[in-house]
């Protein structure tokens, strides 16, 4: 289960070698924003060197490409590709024809490394045109993990301006939680980039998770314990939710039909949830894994 992903800046010797130590779920390695023109040749060294020393990966490894309109990615690809990164975090994707292009070349890396399995997408929807097209992303093929949602270019792209409050996104965050869940993949939201105000970290992440948000990208490692906190069930829910478990199995073996709990009915709906959680408590605390059947 993944819901911090934190970018470390791929020409960063120190913060890659720290970062399996951070607590995040993800790593993304970034070649793009945080490396300027002069320095990507050396960031893709040192991401691909990372890649190759870390075969036994505690923590997810995403490496963020540069856009499939500069004349970095083909490079980005090359030299990434053969060491296997979890995943690959295409930035701008704005629906399937730039997918085509990137998914082709990947191929051709891919089939070249003698991969037998192909890498992984999670696009960056920071565009218009990605919000409108995101469903049609989200189940463009097998390789699409998840969609992740870039709100500092999206607000430019908008020419609207970019607020802690987020009203100016909401309808993109909607959006793409309804396209990802409808694909069945995941889907995660954009930082908050005050590094210094946890209050308003919390509030945010909150509000992301009551929205359906899978987890979220973090830009400093301050952030990373907080957000983890709020996507991760509480002790009550999940005593809550092995409860309504046991009550479905009670009424099975019972021959019941319907079921009740603390005066509310016990639906299709609250069950699945409850699994839900129940699911989730296990991959991130370990615990026992729960049934109904």
């Amino acid at each position: 289960m993944i819901r911090t992903l934190s970018f470390l800046p791929g020409n960063t010797p120190n913060m890659l070698i720290n970062g399996e130590t951070l607590g995040a779920d993800a790593l993304i390695l970034d070649l793009e924003d945080a490396v300027s023109p002069a320095e990507k040749d050396t960031a893709r060294i040192l991401v691909r060197n990372y890649l190759r020393t870390q075969r036994i990966r505690k923590t997810f490894l995403i490496v963020r490409i540069n856009a499939t309109d500069t004349a970095y990615w083909r490079d980005d690809l090359a030299i990434i590709l053969p060491e296997k990164p979890d995943a690959v975090l295409p930035t701008k994707v704005s629906g399937r024809q730039m997918l085509d292009t990137l998914t082709a070349e990947m191929s051709r890396v891919e089939q070249d490394a003698g991969l037998e399995r192909p890498t992984p997408l999670l696009p960056l929807i920071e565009t218009a045109m990605g919000v409108e097209n995101a469903i049609e992303i989200a189940s463009y093929s097998d390789r699409i993990m998840g969609l992740a949602l870039g709100g500092e270019d999206l607000t430019a792209d908008l020419h609207c301006k970019r607020t802690k409050e987020g009203q100016e996104i909401f309808y993109a965050r909607t959006r793409l939680v309804c396209a990802a869940r409808a694909a069945g993949v995941n889907v995660f939201d954009t930082p908050f980039t005050d590094v210094d105000d946890m209050e308003g970290l919390e509030k945010d992440a909150q509000f992301a998770k009551a929205l359906g948000f899978s987890g979220k990208l973090v830009i400093s490692p301050r952030h990373i314990d907080t957000v983890n906190a709020v996507f991760s069930p509480t002790e009550e829910e999940i005593e809550y939710a092995r409860l309504i478990l046991a009550c479905i199995r009670d009424a099975k073996a019972q021959g019941k039909g319907v079921v009740s709990l603390r005066g509310k009915m016990i639906d299709a709906p609250i069950v699945a949830r409850a699994r839900q959680v129940v699911e989730d408590a296990r991959q991130i605390f370990g615990e026992e894994e729960d049934t109904d059947e």
